[in-house]
């Protein structure tokens, strides 16, 4: 295939948001593993590698939103159906979790050290982004699956 045809393919192709959906979401469980792995060990470089993999998915979740509106906007014409609703409320969510947690790791960098509450809320911050990742994924898939059991569940 020459160039300029794969450059034509690609860019009728081309899908900003589901590569932006997969880079943050595909990083999120590989940072609570390294939260699991860091938990009992105490190991710093598990947890160093938590913050570093937060502050790429904290910059990558706007990317992913923003393209995920203009999809939604462009091809379902802004349809107001549960299915877009949940992606929504989640990627809020997930927006906040995110910026939270990587948050309260850089103003109170030793939180991980600590035994008191702030860590708690920093560990159950980092553990509630999987479940809402796994979710948006879910619907997301259930979009582009093209299910046909009840229109823009």
């Amino acid at each position: 295939m020459s160039l300029g045809k794969f450059i034509d393919e690609m860019k009728k192709t081309f899908m900003l948001h589901a590569i932006a959906a997969h880079f943050s979401n595909g990083l999120i469980p590989v940072a609570v593993l390294y939260l699991l792995l860091a938990l009992p060990t105490g190991d710093a470089f598990f947890e160093h590698t938590v913050i570093h993999l937060l502050v790429i998915v904290v910059m990558a979740i706007p990317f992913s939103f923003v393209s995920g509106i203009v999809d939604w906007k462009k091809k379902y014409k802004g349809a107001k159906a549960p299915v877009f609703e949940k992606k929504i409320r989640l990627g809020i969510a997930l927006c906040v979790l995110a910026l939270s947690a990587t948050s309260v790791r850089l103003f109170v960098p030793g939180v991980m050290a600590e035994q008191g509450l702030l860590h708690w809320v920093y560990v159950s911050m980092l553990l509630a982004m999987l479940p809402v990742v796994v979710l948006l994924g879910h619907h997301g898939g259930k979009l582009t699956a093209g299910q046909k059991q009840e229109k823009f569940r």
